[in-house]
């Protein structure tokens, strides 16, 4: 069988997101491939994701379409000149789960649940992109950055098995996730606040087609500081693995294409003004973002 690999990203270009394809050596934009090849798909991921276009796309390029998108190679942005955008702006829900790996939460004096996940949602207001940077708010002197690999739903479903649980994904993604640390410590029932800052919750710049990824479980996660490795760790050690966690989660309410499943980190680092913190996944383009600490410099 031919090998069919498909990576979908969301970029600015004359001051506009749209959605492209990724091609070997750049990116086609979803607008120049209809244009090219007579196509009505969305320029915006998020409803290519929400009408069931992804599968038609994939659909394309497996028949086909990856020969003639390579015969464009010419028109390709090349990726030293492309601007990652979030993948999308506005999921409906993002799921994040918390010491999902037993020795991420030796490292925070807690006890891993080991009975089912410990969840909790996100508001898209925390939403930010590759390169965009993350704020360390007023409010905390500990926060933290969490390397994660994120889960996107592609169809809407409920009660799902975790054996049909492969079948209603559009694919995986890079995450760093952020936790105002010190407000978490003071009460357990302050996790919504301390994980809901503005821009804590960064994730591209790929949206990687399952596909691709051969096996999940044997993915490394690292969370990596100023080019130094922090954590890292494979999903198989993960106390309730991907496919657990979009069953549970779907018998809790119905889950939406274009929804985020955040799987947990194998490290939380601390950050600092003028860090980089960076998440790494076997096979995926990194995800990279600068710390401003809006304490340092009245925040300039």
């Amino acid at each position: 069988m031919e090998e069919f690999i498909m990576k979908l990203a969301t970029i600015t270009r004359d001051g506009i997101e749209e959605a492209g394809l990724v091609a070997h050596n750049g990116i086609l934009p979803i607008k120049d491939l209809n244009t090219k090849f007579n196509k009505e798909w969305s320029t915006d991921l998020f409803e290519i994701i929400n009408t069931g276009q992804l599968d038609e796309i994939k659909q394309w390029y497996q028949l086909g379409g990856k020969e003639q998108v390579a015969e464009l190679e010419a028109t390709f942005i090349p990726f030293q000149q492309v601007e990652y955008a979030p993948l999308y702006r506005h999921p409906r829900k993002i799921w994040g789960i918390g010491l999902n790996y037993v020795e991420h939460a030796a490292d925070l004096d807690e006890k891993a649940p080991n009975t089912e996940p410990a969840s909790f949602l996100k508001p898209d207001t925390t939403i930010i992109g590759p390169n965009d940077t993350i704020n360390i708010p007023l409010q905390s002197d500990r926060t933290t950055a969490e390397a994660e690999l994120g889960i996107i739903i592609g169809k809407e479903c409920k009660n799902v098995s975790e054996e049909d649980a492969p079948n209603v994904i559009a694919g995986f993604t890079t995450i760093i996730d952020m936790t105002a640390e010190d407000i978490l410590q003071k009460n357990p029932r302050y996790l919504t606040r301390s994980k809901s800052f503005d821009t804590f919750f960064s994730f591209g710049p790929h949206l990687v087609t399952p596909e691709e990824v051969e096996e999940v479980v044997n993915l490394n996660v690292a969370t990596v500081i100023n080019g130094d490795l922090h954590r890292k760790n494979i999903v198989s050690n993960m106390s309730f693995l991907p496919w657990h966690l979009v069953s549970f989660h779907s018998k809790v309410m119905k889950l939406l294409p274009g929804d985020i499943i955040s799987t947990g980190t194998p490290g939380a680092v601390v950050i600092r003004d003028g860090d980089i913190v960076e998440c790494h996944i076997d096979g995926f383009e990194k995800l990279v973002n600068h710390v401003k600490d809006l304490k340092v410099n009245g925040g300039n």
